[in-house]
């Protein structure tokens, strides 16, 4: 039996959660195309952004260790396979729309420049009398414009609900004040994930790195639950596995937390359909007050054990 696009569809309508962004009801392309045969059009987003030069790419992007320090560490790439995994889990959880959730995931960081935030940061000092460099302008730019694949249009001619995902794609420190709504729930899931994988990742590579140690994070409680949860002892030395199993049981943990607190602020603000997720306040997607704290503090020791003692440790010295 064929599944068409029309079954997936008339699948989404019937299980997917009422606040959910729906593939038949996507505002569409800026090109008018004819709809995939056997794909939703969130789905042929999705493989777009696979066969990009700019995925590719991301392979040899730093995320916090150089590639050439060691092939078990995370590259751009690798993080952003990580992240469209947690956020697929995320959005299966929450009954929202997978396929466009994990291609906003897998979209979100294809705009960064090489050597990580330190990349950024010195790219957007070289550029200041252009107006600057930002990673997510960049991102949009490649896949409206740079990516040169199809004879009728620049870009790949992404649904507006994807492009959403990437114009909502920002971080607190880069977020508008002036801002009066939301991203959609698959947008929100995906800059989540994409929050939550960093963080285990780096923790995991630092501690893997020996940058980090179990006694530096001690005094983290976020740390504290997730050792315990894996049944570790603080020993100062982690085997292999150790290690993994407090990363997984940290993943696990975030996301039950996240999915619950989630639901319950759907439940409370009586978040109903697709608009009230835009329109509301805030973030609907995300942790309680006490485990956003945790979080940030678990951040905060990263950055400066990580990155914050020698934030340019990876640019050349040409660029510096």
């Amino acid at each position: 039996m064929l599944i068409t696009r029309q079954k997936m569809e008339q699948w989404e309508r019937e299980h997917l959660a009422p606040y959910a962004t729906l593939s038949a009801s996507s505002k569409g392309r800026m090109y008018d195309e004819s709809p995939p045969k056997y794909r939703t059009k969130y789905q042929r987003d999705r493989d777009r952004i696979l066969h990009t030069t700019a995925f590719r790419r991301l392979e040899y992007k730093t995320q916090v260790f150089i590639n050439y320090e060691g092939d078990h560490y995370r590259t751009r790439l690798t993080h952003t396979l990580e992240v469209a995994q947690i956020g697929r889990s995320i959005a299966l959880g929450l009954a929202a729309n997978v396929d466009l959730t994990e291609a906003i995931c897998l979209v979100h960081d294809i705009g960064h420049p090489p050597f990580g935030h330190a990349g950024e940061e010195i790219l957007d000092q070289l550029m200041a009398a252009h107006g600057g460099f930002e990673h997510n302008q960049q991102t949009y730019r490649v896949v409206t414009k740079l990516e040169q694949r199809y004879p009728d249009f620049e870009g790949l001619n992404l649904t507006h609900e994807t492009l959403e995902g990437i114009t909502k794609h920002k971080s607190k420190a880069d977020s508008d004040e002036t801002e009066t709504t939301q991203g959609h729930i698959e947008a929100q899931i995906a800059d989540v994930a994409d929050s939550l994988a960093y963080t285990a990742h780096d923790l995991d590579d630092g501690l893997r790195s020996g940058m980090l140690t179990p006694d530096s994070l001690k005094h983290l409680a976020l740390w504290q639950t997730a050792i315990q949860n894996a049944c570790v002892s603080a020993e100062n030395r982690l085997t292999d596995r150790q290690r993994h199993q407090i990363i997984r049981e940290l993943i696990g943990y975030e996301i039950h937390q996240l999915l619950e607190n989630t639901e319950f602020t759907i439940n409370r603000h009586n978040l109903t359909n697709r608009e009230s997720i835009i329109k509301h306040t805030s973030y609907t997607v995300g942790y309680d007050d006490v485990l956003e704290q945790q979080n940030q503090a678990l951040k905060e020791h990263l950055f400066e054990n990580l990155c914050g003692k020698d934030h340019h440790r990876f640019v050349p010295a040409i660029y510096r």
